[in-house]
């Protein structure tokens, strides 16, 4: 098994530096952004779901300002490079972290639980095999009301009547989607609370695998609803 590097080393004088710094501390110039961190690393902040944003702001503009390429016009090829590169994963790590959802699946995926990529786009609502199992009743009856509506569309029916049809739809899937913002918040919680406390690894596996599982229906629903804004704007 490889051992995960410790240290990072700065391409300028050869000498090592800690994984989360942005600067060696022997030359002090600016270190070629490595792959061995994350972005709750890269800002300073703990691995949590619940992140300070006054503090994540203050952070982020105090980066941006070390790392603006301008400060580097007249420094080496290398260090311009180094500038560059810190200054997009800044901004890729900010716009991350500054959001709750954003967050959560980040952070599935450095625990190599990652929702993919098929769960937040492309979702097809009429594929049983692909809708999660909690989401079954609600998936079912829409796409009946949804067949319905299309018939009464086709058969010249004034808009008012269908969209209020859509609108009816749409109530319960919005309730759902409430239910699982309840429990992302708790399970955030959890999480948070499990983060800060030694040996407790199965625990926090555990809960990394109910967020998984109500983002991947947290997903799906937002794809359910916007079929019905699709349907809406017909």
């Amino acid at each position: 098994m490889t051992a995960t590097p410790t240290i990072q080393m700065c391409r300028t004088c050869g000498g090592g530096a800690p994984l989360d710094a942005h600067f060696c501390p022997q030359c002090t110039k600016i270190l070629t952004l490595g792959r061995q961190g994350d972005y709750f690393s890269f800002l300073g902040v703990p691995r949590k779901l619940h992140i300070d944003h006054a503090d994540l702001e203050q952070r982020f503009r105090a980066l941006s300002r070390q790392f603006h390429p301008d400060y580097f016009y007249n420094a080496s090829p290398a260090e311009r490079r180094a500038s560059l590169e810190r200054s997009s994963y800044l901004n890729d790590a900010y716009r991350t972290l500054r959001q709750p959802m954003a967050r959560i699946e980040y952070l599935l995926e450095l625990e190599a639980m990652g929702v993919g990529s098929s769960a937040r786009t492309g979702i097809s609502a009429d594929r049983a095999k692909d809708v999660p199992p909690a989401l079954l009743e609600e998936v079912f009856a829409l796409n009946e009301e949804l067949d319905e509506v299309r018939e009464l569309r086709a058969s010249g029916a004034p808009p008012e009547v269908w969209r209020a049809r859509l609108q009816q739809a749409r109530q319960p899937i919005d309730a759902k989607r409430d239910e699982h913002e309840r429990r992302l918040e708790a399970l955030s919680n959890e999480w948070d609370e499990l983060a800060e406390r030694p040996d407790t690894a199965e625990p926090r596996r555990a809960v990394l695998g109910t967020l998984r599982e109500q983002m991947l229906e947290r997903n799906y629903i937002g794809n359910l609803l916007a079929g019905i804004e699709r349907e809406l704007s017909q």
